[in-house]
């Protein structure tokens, strides 16, 4: 069933190099019968021009409020209300800002303070924009508008630098609003409790004891749980700035392994399936002291003791009907460790990372994983994006979770 034809794409097109990609995606829309409307900015007129995307779209394509010659008023209310879906790639750092504040200045924008249909961004700029805090702050504010931010990738930009800021593929892209539409979700109706990203655990007011985990990986099997219809809760340790979840999860802002024990402890019950993704501390001081531990000529010894181990606690609990997928980032032995940890906390499955794989680890956006199930099966996959990696782990939950 093709869940696009008919629909009425809107698509913002910004003045940066990736305006080039979009015309691909026009091209994939229009293949599956959907309409699509073009609206460029007047930098993205310089980088592809009316006519190609025209061409592609088969409709006019609209740049300015009015025609200065004709004092024709181009009615961005009406587009506004014609649309199904708001597409804004790429969408630069100065498109982003003023989305942020409501700088009503061109027509991309008067139409999007006019919609009233869902809004996807497709963020595209050179790595230092993508980091810079008010970046940052600007995505966090179209977040709580529930606009769904597209995660740039990482490679070559068009600054010669390396780096996270390079456009989301248009096939990608597609693949996106595919799913969106796709009203025949197959998590739709299930709750999914994930845990993602460190924990942090206090030894004074200054200092703590923790790990190198970023959140990517959960964060991007986040994504990928609504895009296929779940309602997903996370319980969220603290993850770096740049770091998204998706605006129609609930989260839950933890810090140490405690407080992410309470919350999943919490919200355990009525999960249908349950991702145990953070990293959680395995040991915390023993006393947090409430004043900074000042320098001495001696050496410092800290107690340390260990923490409630939530994947065991959330093991004795399970219900036939419940799918619990643990993680396992191990050295050495990796294999007999992950398989082990199954037996021990009632686990369904396992994500084994190993440190020793080259492309997996903290911080990164690739990684590899195999997955071994509670009979001893073992499915790997190769390096991949975190992005790919995700969709295979949702892929499996959803091929494994109880039919019941």
């Amino acid at each position: 069933m093709n869940e696009l034809k008919g629909k009425k794409i809107l698509i913002g097109i910004c003045g940066g190099i990736a305006a080039y990609k979009v015309l691909i995606l026009i091209r994939l829309l229009k293949k599956v019968d959907a309409e699509v409307k073009i609206i460029l900015t007047p930098a993205a007129l310089a980088f592809i021009g009316k006519l190609t995307p025209a061409t592609l779209s088969e409709s006019e394509v609209l740049v300015e409020l009015f025609n200065s010659s004709t004092g024709v008023w181009t009615n961005h209310v009406e587009l506004g209300l014609w649309a199904d879906l708001f597409v804004i790639a790429p969408a630069t750092a100065s498109t982003i800002s003023k989305m942020a504040t409501g700088q009503a200045d061109n027509l991309l924008i008067t139409t999007y303070l006019s919609v009233r249909c869902p809004v996807f961004i497709v963020p595209a700029m050179d790595l230092d924009m993508w980091f810079h805090p008010s970046t940052q702050h600007n995505l966090e504010i179209l977040q709580k508008h529930k606009v769904k931010i597209i995660d740039p990738g990482t490679g070559q930009l068009a600054s010669g630098l390396e780096g996270k800021g390079r456009m989301e593929e248009p096939e990608q892209i597609f693949s996106i609003i595919h799913s969106f539409f796709d009203k025949n979700h197959d998590l739709k109706g299930k709750k999914v409790l994930l845990t993602l990203g460190p924990t942090i655990e206090a030894i004074d007011p200054v200092r703590f004891i923790s790990n190198h985990s970023s959140g990517k990986m959960g964060a991007e099997i986040s994504w990928r749980l609504v895009e296929r219809g779940a309602e997903v809760f996370i319980v969220s340790g603290p993850i770096k700035a740049n770091v998204l979840l998706p605006a129609e999860a609930t989260v839950i802002k933890v810090q140490s392994a405690e407080e992410m024990y309470q919350a999943s402890i919490s919200l355990f019950e009525p999960s249908d399936i349950i991702i145990l993704a953070a990293a959680v501390a395995d040991y915390r001081p023993e006393k947090a002291e409430s004043q900074k531990i000042k320098k001495k000529e001696n050496d410092l010894e800290i107690r340390l003791i260990k923490t409630k181990d939530i994947a065991a606690a959330l093991g004795e609990r399970k219900k036939p009907e419940q799918f619990l997928l643990g993680f396992a980032l191990e050295t050495q032995n990796e294999v007999e460790n992950a398989k082990s940890k199954i037996d021990r906390k009632n686990l369904d499955a396992i994500v084994l990372n190993s440190l020793n794989d080259k492309g997996a680890g903290f911080g990164i956006d690739t990684n590899k994983i195999m997955i071994i199930d509670r009979q001893g099966q073992e499915f790997t996959f190769e390096t991949k994006s975190k992005k790919e990696v995700a969709n295979d782990i949702v892929e499996y939950v959803v091929q494994n979770v109880p039919k019941i």
